[in-house]
């Protein structure tokens, strides 16, 4: 791989991971109602950062700003995974929570009946699993695997060139 290819490719994964991230999160809770609780909020404000830092990217590509944005992209990446960690773990029962419960209220209608209404989303308690791995299991996964593999990509590429 040249030094061109891997920058572009650094370039693409610090889009692609938080984007396909974001996402599937969307997917889960509109298509599937797997309702955030307040972590699972906590690691998309960085995956939204990332996706507007690596878009930014794109736009100074070849400058070292470009370059700049792609690496606090994949730092914010890295930070989302973190969160993620830390909520696993409280999920597994590792660790306590720092927060209480979090509810979502619907939109419509009186606002203290959506409120009383609204369904209680647990922190400690995975939503869903696969192979026992919660998402947030899952964002710890790929968002750190994800954020090496950018500071890989991006130090082949300043190698190479």
């Amino acid at each position: 791989m040249t030094a061109a290819q891997s920058r572009n490719a650094a370039y693409a994964l610090a889009l692609l991971v938080p984007g396909g991230l974001m996402a599937g999160a969307l997917i889960s809770q509109y298509g599937f109602g797997l309702y955030p609780c307040e972590m699972c909020w906590w690691q998309r404000y960085p995956h939204i950062a990332a996706i507007v830092l690596a878009l930014l990217a794109f736009t100074m590509k070849g400058r070292g700003a470009g370059d700049m944005a792609v690496i606090l992209a994949a730092i914010a990446t890295g930070i989302s995974g973190l969160i993620g960690a830390f909520h696993a773990g409280v999920e597994y029962g590792w660790w306590e929570g720092v927060t209480a419960c979090a509810t979502v209220a619907a939109s419509g209608g009186n606002p203290l009946d959506a409120i009383m209404n609204a369904p209680v989303i647990r922190c400690d308690v995975a939503p869903w699993s696969l192979f026992g791995i919660s998402l947030a299991g899952f964002n710890f996964l790929i968002s750190l695997s994800g954020a090496v593999l950018v500071f890989a990509l991006l130090g082949k590429s300043r190698k190479g060139a």
